[in-house]
């Protein structure tokens, strides 16, 4: 049983998800060149990783960290000092049995804080004073659920052969590097890049660099169409492997702080789990989970339509980019519409819901007097927020008692340009 087999692909990207929502971004990582540690020797992908795949139990990690952000201008982050946005350096632990995870970035107005326990997980960011919380999707695998402890017989590691069947497949819509020997954190390390062959958006590319002997994860990274630079930077830049006492996991979130529930979605295709999560929601019976379901059936313009509280705004296309869905929302009980044109990372996706009585402003401030300066942009008269970062634009205005929320993978001018022809 490996690092890579006990904490599953799914969960491993969840939580990362979750630390892109409260960035406002994502995870990146930069070529494996050698800085003067061990480098392992060449080796074809699938070999590779099927080395990760086998390799022996880590029983506990300690690591110093260095996490790299260029997702925003700075001179859009006005007086926001948060290492979540500005970068940061600091720790990282993982417990023996791989349940207990925490990853500390240290800044000068206090330390950002990503907590996992099991499948709970709060994220502390200090800027606002706020913690996100939420819990993870559950695992889905043979062990999961059957409920038994999980051991080396549970899955069957794939063959050399059947990996590189996958990396085969994989190859006629992504692009592939091979394994790149280099090291990182004094540890030998093969890494691989990742890039969309078409409608990738602004995305350039991922990168992934995991210990070659043992399997653990020491980079992440990703690159934004033309950067030779990392847009973000998670890597390891000390590592020590072995059991982590307890009270490195001992913390807690600020007494006062803002809690935020934060929802992940589950991406399964367990049948009986889906079965299971709504025969749970039909004994819990509230007016919420009611919502929610409605919500999740609720598909096509007409449909939408009919069941939004204001006139559903959904053109046949969007700057050249068709209709691809319409879907309803459960929007904190109320209902809302997500519409999505185009398709993949270089689609645009919009969101209408009914305008908050109180009035949006151009900038986000915390508890602590920090904030997240927006330019303000003209939409056909109404004014709008508009957040513009390597890896795509978020556009937000409010008009006749409805708010906009026009998101993609694009540049300002194309986003602006969609949130006119609404």
């Amino acid at each position: 049983m490996t690092f890579l087999r006990t904490i599953s692909t799914r969960r491993l990207l969840a939580l990362i998800a979750v630390c892109v929502t409260v960035v406002v971004g994502g995870t990146a990582i930069a070529v494996a060149a050698s800085s003067g540690g061990p480098v392992p020797k060449p080796e074809p992908l699938a070999q590779a990783v099927h080395g990760a795949l086998t390799a022996p139990e880590v029983t506990g990690i300690s690591a110093r960290i260095s996490f790299t952000n260029h997702l925003i201008e700075s001179s859009d982050l006005g007086q926001a000092s948060s290492p979540i946005l500005t970068g940061a350096t600091g720790r990282l632990w993982l417990s023996t049995n791989h349940q207990l995870l925490r990853l500390e970035l240290q800044g000068d107005n206090g330390d950002a804080q990503v907590v996992l326990n099991g499948r709970s997980f709060w994220v502390y960011d200090p800027s606002s004073d706020t913690v996100y919380r939420g819990q993870l999707p559950a695992d889905t695998s043979k062990h999961a659920s059957s409920g038994t402890a999980a051991t080396p017989t549970d899955d069957t590691v794939p063959s050399i052969a059947e990996i590189q069947t996958d990396i085969t497949n994989l190859s006629k819509h992504l692009n592939l590097s091979g394994a790149i020997p280099g090291d990182v954190a004094g540890q030998p390390v093969y890494t691989v890049r990742v890039s969309p062959q078409h409608d990738g958006g602004l995305l350039g590319a991922i990168k992934i660099g995991w210990d070659a002997v043992r399997g653990v994860p020491l980079r992440v990274a990703v690159y934004a169409q033309g950067d030779s630079s990392p847009v973000l930077e998670l890597k390891a830049t000390d590592i020590s492997y072995g059991p982590v006492a307890a009270s490195d996991f001992a913390v807690s979130p600020p007494v006062g702080a803002k809690v935020v529930t934060v929802t992940v979605p589950d991406g399964g295709s367990n049948a009986k789990l889906a079965q299971s999560k709504l025969a749970h929601a039909k004994a819990a019976d509230t007016k919420l989970a009611r919502g929610q379901r409605r919500a999740a059936m609720v598909t096509g313009a007409a449909a939408v339509a009919g069941r939004l509280h204001f006139s559903l705004v959904a053109p046949a296309t969007l700057v050249g980019l068709p209709r691809h869905a319409v879907r309803l929302l459960d929007w904190g009980g109320s209902p809302a519409a997500l519409v999505t044109y185009g398709e993949n990372l270089g689609g645009i996706a919009v969101i209408e819901q009914s305008a908050p009585s109180t009035a949006t402003s151009s900038s986000t401030q915390g508890s602590r007097g920090e904030e997240l300066q927006l330019p303000t942009v003209s939409i056909n008269g109404a004014t709008g927020d508009e957040l513009d970062t390597a890896l795509g634009t978020m556009i937000r205005f409010t008009r006749s008692g409805v708010a906009y929320t026009v998101l993609g993978s694009v540049p300002p001018v194309a986003a602006e340009a969609a949130a006119r022809g609404l």
